[in-house]
């Protein structure tokens, strides 16, 4: 997914991610494919800002500070670029292996979980088998299917696994929107689901922090929503810049019952900027 899939690793999918719209070509078929010089190597660092809930759910949500930072690999076996981190493990005409990550932040003082113990920040990794079902013949516009399986641990001093995740998701991505030439734009929807300790770990509600008004809950897994996520970004010379917007939706969820969330559906926000700080002298050609 463009340049935009580092920052959605960054940031992550339930908290955060990448991409932006346009539109599907009528003609189905591998697209050419076209070739360029670039380093074999670049990195930069930047910052950026996402304002989004506490949990998928809940009535209260912050904006934070996050590090964006870039990476370019064009090694033999192994490349870091904007369709992210990979391995070069099947022919990638059609079918790729990538690594896929995402974060969640610690949950303090939610007024619904008043009285129960905070939830520590967790971190996500796996790896997503990701099948390119069409491109364009210029090779600008790209229709793919991700879809990432996830382990789930939290970020503590003894970290314990909590289930894992799985999120399907059509991805469309556009090179060059509507004439604006070195713009990349996404759109990325689907569903989302995980295991009964995932959903368990967020909205179950033991009977011992039971209210008149927070009843206890035990969670179920399986579906847990869909996201639609919209995005554009732009890599010049000397930095990059990103933006995206999501729409979160519960409906149906396995947890929806839960006290816990306050909220069916939700918009978040985030916006990005890394600067690139050095690269390889030596280039290689790779495909465009």
């Amino acid at each position: 997914m463009h340049d935009q899939r580092l920052m959605a690793g960054v940031l992550g999918t339930n908290r955060v991610s990448l991409l932006l719209a346009a539109l599907l070509v009528a003609t189905f078929g591998p697209g050419t494919v076209h070739a360029k010089d670039e380093p074999l190597w670049e990195f930069g660092l930047g910052i950026g800002a996402v304002a989004f809930e506490d949990y998928r759910g809940a009535d209260s949500s912050h904006v934070y500070p996050l590090p964006v930072p870039y990476l370019l690999y064009n090694g033999k076996f192994l490349k870091a670029d904007r369709d992210g981190v990979r391995g070069t493990l099947f022919n990638q005409d059609w079918i790729e292996l990538n690594l896929s990550a995402n974060i969640t932040t610690p949950v303090r003082n939610d007024r619904e979980r008043n009285g129960m113990p905070d939830l520590y920040s967790t971190v996500e990794l796996g790896p997503s088998l990701d099948l390119h079902l069409w491109r364009s013949a210029d090779a600008r516009v790209k229709f793919d299917l991700r879809m990432p399986l996830r382990a789930a641990l939290t970020v503590e001093a003894s970290p314990r696994e909590i289930g894992w995740t799985f999120t399907p998701r059509f991805a469309l991505d556009v090179a060059d929107p509507f004439g604006f030439a070195g713009w990349n734009a996404g759109l990325l929807a689907g569903p989302l689901f995980a295991d009964r300790r995932y959903d368990n770990y967020f909205y179950t509600v033991a009977p011992q922090y039971a209210t008149a008004s927070r009843p206890a809950y035990q969670a179920d897994g399986g579906y847990t929503g869909t996201q639609f996520i919209a995005a554009l970004s732009k890599r010049y010379p000397r930095y990059w810049v990103g933006a995206y917007l999501r729409y979160d939706t519960l409906c149906g969820a396995a947890f929806a019952d839960s006290p816990l969330v306050q909220t069916k559906s939700y918009w978040s926000a985030g916006i990005g900027i890394s600067w690139m700080i050095r690269k390889s002298s030596r280039s290689v050609e790779v495909p465009d």
